[in-house]
């Protein structure tokens, strides 16, 4: 089944397309979409119908920054019923994570990872749609609207230390630097905010302590688990667990707490293996790393847990058709304007 989101994620749609004089109906109607569905955001529409209308929306009016424009129309409540448990959690930390935890509530496209190390916080969003498809203006709404939420958290003049891109820079930022400062980076290598981990210990401005219990109870009567199943463990650690060197199937055994029998049992259920999910999952860091120009080969081979510059070349040819270097000089020239 494709990933659904709730109509809330389109919050704010009607209204900015209005503003640059485009017609929201039309635009929803090519992909099956209907404004009027708009009036109860609590209805699920198609994830990939989403992020296709805002594609379009961007191209018909003009403007690369439709993403970020539409993330200043978010409102808290937009997230739905879990919104009343995190703006009552004690401090960011604990909001921030049950928020992740429960994303599932709001938005099946959405997958936001939160890691810390060196004394910073990393918060990496990630749109997986089970097909292929650009998704630009549907990343940049994400990763505004957790900046907005962050803000919301800790202090309205709060910014981080860098919001980072994957995709090119647009012809013009003036809106991205108004809503993220000069911090913001594109061509980089994940979409996402980093910030001091520290910011993650203090208290949460929209907390009231006397209402953290009530909206504990209200939202365990309404909480829907999340169907987790071992291959998406295992990927998550395979990624955690590539940068040290220590990638193997018994330390990611180790880690869930059983043996390996039961990991390779686990996987085999649901048509993979360890070796498998420890290729894809290279083969998607490569992607990102391999076409950042400032990352090196030498370091991305160790990132990627290779014992060898040369064993990461060998494998590379092997998955992608050409050498490392090739590859990325090939992504170059295809990211050059055109020439009139």
């Amino acid at each position: 089944m494709r990933p659904l989101v709730r109509t809330a994620a389109l919050s704010g749609y009607v209204e900015l397309c209005r503003s640059l004089g485009v017609d929201p109906q039309a635009l929803m109607k090519r992909v099956g979409l209907d404004t009027a569905a708009l009036a109860v955001q609590d209805r699920w529409i198609s994830g990939a119908a989403a992020v296709q209308v805002l594609e379009l929306s961007a191209a018909a009016s003009g403007h690369e920054d439709f993403g970020v424009l539409m993330a200043e129309f978010r409102r808290f409540s937009n997230l739905g019923p879990v919104s009343l448990v995190v703006r009552e959690e004690p401090d960011v930390r604990n909001a921030l994570g049950l928020l992740i935890r429960h994303q599932h509530m709001y938005n099946e496209v959405l997958h936001t990872r939160l890691s810390e190390g060196d004394g910073l916080a990393t918060l990496k969003v990630d749109l997986r749609l089970g097909e292929a498809m650009e998704a630009r203006q549907a990343t940049e709404l994400a990763v505004a609207a957790y900046h907005r939420i962050l803000r919301g958290f800790l202090h309205t003049r709060w910014q981080p230390l860098s919001v980072w891109f994957r995709h090119s820079a647009p012809a013009d930022a003036a809106s991205h630097r108004r809503v993220f400062g000069p911090i913001v980076e594109f061509g980089r290598e994940f979409d996402g905010i980093v910030f001091y981990a520290d910011d993650l210990d203090a208290p949460n401005a929209m907390a009231d302590p006397l209402l953290r219990e009530y909206a504990r109870q209200y939202f365990e009567t309404i909480a829907v688990p999340k169907d987790t199943t071992v291959a998406d463990r295992v990927r998550e650690l395979i990624e955690a667990l590539l940068p040290s060197g220590r990638c193997s199937v018994e330390q990611v055994a180790r880690s869930l707490g059983v043996d390996r029998r039961t990991v390779h049992r686990h996987l085999a259920s649901s048509g993979e293996t360890f070796s498998s999910l420890l290729n894809t999952t290279r083969m998607h860091l490569a992607e990102q790393f391999v076409a950042n120009p400032r990352r090196s080969l030498t370091e991305i081979s160790d990132l990627l847990g290779f014992s060898s510059l040369s064993a990461f070349s060998r494998w590379f040819r092997e998955q992608f058709g050409c050498s490392p270097r090739a590859w990325r000089s090939d992504r170059s020239r295809q990211q050059l304007p055109a020439q009139d």
